[in-house]
């Protein structure tokens, strides 16, 4: 199965570029060769990730927010939806509306310890994780509720670590083994953006199947 699509994209400074299905963010997931990205994949509903500038105050601000708004619009985006539209593919060749589900808090999960070694390490290398291969294991064919719930709990906690931190720390680093350096900046956007992505993969399969 190709995936969640959530890692098309290389994350230099203000580019979006899609290397394959399973990009660079450095999950151990590479693409075999390069796909375009047009204004209709599926892949990419609200457009691939693209690395931003260093944020401001508002900026971070503004990512903090989403990433706090998460939680809430995944669980709206799967209500009422019974097993076998959770087990509907959100596009074809594309992972199940329940593996995405599970895969959310996976990822953030990673990405919150991430942001930990960072903030109290020095430049600390991060391991990456093989999302399909975790998207394969038992749990990710089970209910959504634990996920959901887990991803509650989660961003609970991720998000008050964001919110008590200060410019000096967004600019933090960690060298990712398949990106090089990266900052906390980027870090933060990227899962403004992951976040999002993924609902509306299940949004977007709810509209064109009429659920």
């Amino acid at each position: 199965m190709a995936g969640c699509g959530c890692h098309g994209y290389s994350l230099s400074h203000g580019h979006a570029q899609p290397p394959g299905e399973h990009g660079r963010l450095g999950d151990g997931t590479r693409g075999s060769r390069p796909q375009a990205v047009t204004a209709t994949d599926l892949r990419y509903p609200i457009g691939p990730f693209a690395a931003p500038l260093p944020l401001d105050e508002a900026g971070r601000a503004e990512a903090v927010a989403t990433i706090v708004g998460t939680p809430a619009r995944l669980r709206e985006a799967v209500a009422g939806l019974d097993d076998v539209q959770l087990d509907t593919p959100y596009r074809p060749d594309g992972w199940t509306v329940r593996q995405v589900v599970h895969h959310v808090p996976d990822s953030h999960l990673n990405a919150y310890v991430r942001f930990k070694l960072a903030l109290t390490e020095d430049h600390p290398t991060i391991k990456p994780y093989d999302q399909v291969a975790w998207a394969g294991l038992s749990d990710s064919a089970g209910p959504i509720g634990p996920s959901l719930e887990m991803l509650d709990l989660l961003h609970q906690r991720w998000v008050r670590v964001l919110r008590e931190m200060s410019a000096g720390d967004f600019n933090r680093t960690f060298n990712h083994p398949e990106e090089g350096v990266l900052t906390l900046d980027i870090l933060l956007g990227l899962y403004a953006w992951h976040g999002p992505h993924h609902v509306a993969h299940i949004t977007a399969l709810r509209a064109r199947m009429g659920w």
